[in-house]
């Protein structure tokens, strides 16, 4: 297991993290979402046997947002 801490840009609403949470939750391989509004950072917990960390930002931009990954 392992844990991808995500930079996104352009969350401004409960409603932004419920989209980047529902495009992660779709990711076979996904094990644990926390979002933070207020910092517009992601910890996910994902099994890198069926998710890779790519993956995981390709799903938060085709939401929508721009994202990067950041080490906390």
């Amino acid at each position: 297991m392992q844990n991808a801490h995500i930079q996104i840009d352009g969350m401004t609403c409960t409603g932004c993290t419920a989209s980047v949470q529902k495009a992660l939750q779709a990711q076979t391989g996904v094990s644990s979402i926390s979002i933070s509004l207020e910092d517009g950072v992601a910890s996910v917990g994902y099994d890198e046997a069926l998710v890779n960390q790519q993956q995981l930002l390709d799903a938060i931009e085709a939401a929508g947002f721009d994202a990067t990954l950041t080490s906390l």
